[in-house]
């Protein structure tokens, strides 16, 4: 593979995956951290208001109840957890790859084409998460409201 050729590569699509996939999971971790503490706190105080209202108004804690019932849905359904940990899974898998080639560690110190091996790793990687994720998003009936890069 030629210099340029490799240096384009890394610039126009292994660097964007990486980026790619460091924001989608900074995203999700955001996301899912937001849901659970809402769905923490929401449980927390439910049964503070079901023994201090008075029972005329028993009716108002259906409210956070229902809150409730839908952040967990939105936990379960958009998996956010998943994909926070499997994109910072892959986005750390593409950085260590690239310190093996600059390093000419494991299968790189014996290769031929360093830059050519490089790319078939890091395009398998790619492929890989992205089957990953369709199987999971397939099996469980939707698309978990993301696209994968």
């Amino acid at each position: 593979m030629e210099e340029e050729e490799f240096a384009e590569y890394l610039k126009e699509r292994y660097e964007c995956q990486v980026k790619w996939y460091d924001s989608r999971s900074a995203q999700n971790k955001r996301y899912y951290q937001w849901f659970q503490w809402t769905a923490i706190i929401i449980s927390a105080s439910v049964p503070v208001l079901v023994v201090s209202m008075p029972d005329k108004l028993k009716w108002i804690t259906a409210i956070p109840s229902t809150v409730l019932a839908i952040v967990t849905t939105v936990l379960k359904t958009f998996k956010f957890e998943e994909n926070w940990i499997n994109y910072r899974t892959i986005a750390e898998t593409l950085k260590r790859e690239k310190h093996y080639y600059d390093a000419s560690a494991t299968e790189y110190a014996t290769v031929e084409d360093k830059e050519q091996f490089f790319v078939e790793r890091v395009e398998t990687l790619i492929v890989s998460e992205n089957t990953l994720w369709t199987t999971i998003h397939r099996r469980r009936g939707n698309n978990g409201g993301a696209e994968t890069g």
